[in-house]
């Protein structure tokens, strides 16, 4: 008989919520990006819920929106990633903790040794989500006067996982021999120098960290455009992504693990996890009720600052009631503009109407009864539509509370997901393979 396929669950966390107004909502903490008290709450919350992983999403400058927008932005600060998780780490015991590094700013090595602290700290449960960055102020902030191109920004970004992966493979597992006898601390047979040299990087090595727990962080990748599906295909475990019906689901779900065949990897090494909003209510309608206060909580400002963002264009000077005019491409994120330009064409909506839906959260969402939500949770499951999800809340604590006090207990009643962690590091968690080491064996 062959085995039920199991659910897997991320949070996306931001650190907190990806909807613009999940600070605004009644009961919500709105003062928990920087409360590490509640932060610390929601992790224990999402372990008690036998969670994945603390997805953290970050952004490396201040939105670029007008100030009217950003004024009433809750993501417009936020932690760093890798200073937050260590401290997650120390309160929790299988959680995953997966935090983003740019591959576009900083140096290779940095990230490499950060990570593999994380991992060490985190006895194994450390994830690294790869992105590339298109923001354009960001680029100012380190330095850059012009963004980097697309496509040379996934160049570098598949030579600075070469790099960051070689560095974690510098020492073999066993070459701390640590002999008090002899007095030796290491092996020296044990250890290589990487001495990379590329079209972007020039790194010798070796890392000065041991080995990572589990041999590499997971590695996580969520871009959606032909270069990101091909660097997710070489590269990731791991794939967030936004597809916003099961068919979209479905064709990337296909696409992106045939491609993975075809590269000789084994597509069950890979677990893609479609991000999506979940609203739960007594009924349908209640649900609907939520989601629908959440979203009126959305101001204009925001809403038409949010569809700039995602067109790469001013979608100020457009005509708010009339439907979405032929948007030119920029260097901006390629699949985030295609999403907000098929939303629109899908479902008929003006600059207004489009504008609103991004200023909240316009991708996937699941509003109903923790039935309903496990049947569509169940349905992509089972569709090869996903392999779980990246779940949103759209307020915290009681939008994460309730999912993990009322739908959790509903997904493990249907066999679908874990009523306890199946181990101790992220990778034997989500039945992923430890890598071996490319240098010893």
């Amino acid at each position: 008989m062959t085995a039920t396929r199991q659910l897997r669950l991320g949070a996306f966390m931001r650190p907190v919520s990806i909807h613009t107004a999940w600070w605004r909502y009644p009961g919500s903490a709105p003062d928990a990006n920087f409360n590490l008290g509640h932060l610390v709450a929601f992790a224990r919350t999402l372990e008690r819920g036998c969670f994945d992983a603390f997805f953290m999403a970050d952004h490396l400058a201040v939105l670029n929106m007008p100030m009217e927008a950003l004024k009433r932005s809750a993501t417009v600060t936020s932690f760093d990633p890798l200073t937050l998780l260590p401290a997650l780490a120390m309160v929790t015991e299988r959680l995953g903790l997966i935090a983003t590094a740019s591959t576009t700013f900083e140096p290779p090595y940095t990230v490499a040794r950060r990570f593999a602290s994380l991992d060490h700290i985190s006895n194994g449960r450390a994830g690294w989500n790869l992105v590339t960055t298109s923001n354009p102020d960001a680029a100012l902030n380190f330095g850059q006067t012009e963004q980097m191109a697309h496509d040379e920004r996934y160049r570098r970004a598949r030579e600075y996982f070469d790099v960051v992966t070689g560095l974690w493979d510098s020492w073999a597992d066993d070459a701390f021999t640590r002999n008090v006898g002899t007095g030796q601390f290491f092996d020296p047979d044990r250890l290589r120098v990487l001495d990379h040299r590329g079209e972007f990087f020039s790194v010798r090595g070796p890392l000065n960290i041991a080995r990572p727990v589990q041999g590499w962080p997971l590695i996580v990748q969520a871009g959606a455009s032909e270069a990101g599906r091909q660097l997710a295909a070489e590269t990731a475990e791991m794939v967030f992504t936004g597809q916003g019906t099961l068919a979209e689901g479905q064709r990337f779900y296909a696409d992106v693990k045939g491609r993975m065949e075809r590269i000789g990897r084994n597509p069950d090494h890979m677990k893609i996890l479609p991000g999506v909003l979940v609203v739960i209510g007594d009924s349908v309608e209640e649900a609907r009720e939520k989601r629908a206060h959440l979203d009126s909580l959305v101001n204009e400002d925001s809403a038409i600052a949010s569809l700039s963002i995602a067109l790469g264009h001013d979608a100020s000077a457009f005509d708010p009631d009339e439907p979405l005019p032929e948007v030119p491409e920029s260097n901006a994120s390629k699949s985030g503009r295609e999403r907000a330009i098929a939303l629109a064409r899908r479902e008929g909506l003006t600059v207004r109407e489009l504008a609103r839906r991004l200023g909240g959260y316009s991708g996937l969402a699941m509003v109903g009864t923790p039935a309903t939500i496990a049947d569509e949770m169940e349905h992509w499951l089972e569709a090869r539509g996903s392999d779980g999800f990246n779940v949103m809340f759209p307020y915290l604590p009681g939008g994460l509370d309730a999912f993990v006090d009322r739908v959790v207990p509903e997904l493990q009643r249907r066999g679908i997901y874990r009523r306890a962690y199946e181990g101790a590091t992220l990778r034997e968690n989500l039945g992923v393979p430890r890598p071996s080491n490319r240098f010893f064996r």
